[in-house]
């Protein structure tokens, strides 16, 4: 626990050096998992209609993190790619991951 200032605590997590769980804690979670899933109350979270999994998309919202680089272009591929507007950097990822995931794709044909 760090503080900074009067008022203001700061917690920070170690996922991988979490706490021991209390007793209570286990408890509770062996009553959890005791109850059948026929038993479970699932009103809160109705089932989805069928027609709703047809234009289901896996990985949507999905954010790659990005990675700054340096990297080395022939002047008239930078050229091509700024004179389209701003965003030259995202075109760039875009069409390095298309050609990413061909080559994926082509290797597990293979």
């Amino acid at each position: 626990m760090k503080k900074n200032g009067d008022d203001i605590v700061r917690f920070e997590l170690d996922p991988g050096n979490l706490p021991p769980l209390s007793e209570a804690q286990k408890a509770e979670l062996a009553a959890l998992e005791a109850i059948p899933d026929s038993e479970i109350d699932y009103s809160d979270a109705p089932a989805l209609p069928e027609e709703f999994w047809q234009n289901a998309q896996r990985g949507r919202f999905y954010k790659p993190i990005k990675q700054q680089v340096t990297a080395r272009l022939d002047a008239d591929v930078l050229a091509w790619l700024k004179s389209a507007g701003k965003g030259y950097q995202a075109r760039m990822n875009a069409i390095l991951r298309r050609e990413m995931l061909a080559a994926v794709k082509q290797r597990r044909r293979a």
